[in-house]
C-alpha cells in the first residue's frame, strides 16, 4: 500500500485504517493522556505520509516501518515536552475533534498491555516481537537468542505482527 500510495493516495487510507489502533494503542501505553496519544498517532502519520516516497520494501512488515516512526516521533515529544504539530501544519490538515466518547476508548486501548498482546501469539513469535519491537535488539541478537537463523527471526517478527494486525482488526 504504501509504494502504491505517490500514484493513488487512497492506499494511504487503506494503510491508516489497518494501523490506527495499533498505534494509538502504542502511544496510549506511554503518554499520559489520550488527548496525547492522539496528537501523536496523527503526528505519527503525517510523518508517515510525508516520508512515504522514501519507504523501501523490506523483509520486515511495513508496520514496523510505522512503528519506528512513531518511537521516532514520541522521542521527540519527549525531549521537546510538547507535541510538535509542524508537519500536521505543513500539509494543513486540522487537529481531530474528539468527544469524551473517544477519549474513553483510546484510554481502554492504553489497558492492552503488550502481554495481553503477544499472549495470543504463538511464543516463538511473541518472542521475537518482544525483542525486535519492544526491547529493540538487531535481528543477530535475536536470532542468537531464540536459537534461529536472522532470517528465521525477521519471519517470525513478520508473521506475529501480521497476526496481531489480525487481532486487532478483529477487535
Amino acid at each position: 500500500m504504501l509504494a502504491l500510495t505517490p500514484q493513488q493516495p487512497r492506499a494511504f487510507g487503506e494503510f491508516y485504517a489497518r494501523h490506527e489502533t495499533l498505534v494509538l494503542g502504542f502511544f496510549r501505553q506511554r503518554t499520559v493522556s489520550a488527548d496525547v496519544a492522539l496528537d501523536l498517532t496523527a503526528e505519527t502519520f503525517v510523518q508517515a505520509l510525508s516520508s512515504v516516497r522514501r519507504f523501501k520494501p523490506g523483509p520486515e512488515p511495513a508496520v514496523a516501518w510505522l512503528l519506528a516512526i512513531a518511537r521516532h516521533v514520541l522521542l521527540k515529544s519527549l525531549r521537546r515536552r510538547r507535541v510538535a504539530t509542524r508537519a500536521r501544519a505543513r500539509m494543513a490538515m486540522e487537529p481531530i475533534a474528539v468527544d469524551d466518547w473517544d477519549l474513553q476508548q483510546i484510554d481502554e486501548l492504553g489497558e492492552l498491555s503488550a502481554s495481553q498482546l503477544l499472549s495470543g501469539l504463538p511464543a516463538e513469535q511473541a518472542a521475537a516481537i518482544q525483542a525486535r519491537v519492544f526491547d529493540e535488539q538487531p535481528y543477530s541478537a535475536i536470532a542468537e537468542q531464540l536459537r534461529c537463523s536472522p532470517l528465521v527471526a525477521r519471519k517470525r517478527v513478520s508473521r506475529g505482527l501480521a497476526a496481531l494486525r489480525t487481532m486487532l482488526d478483529q477487535d
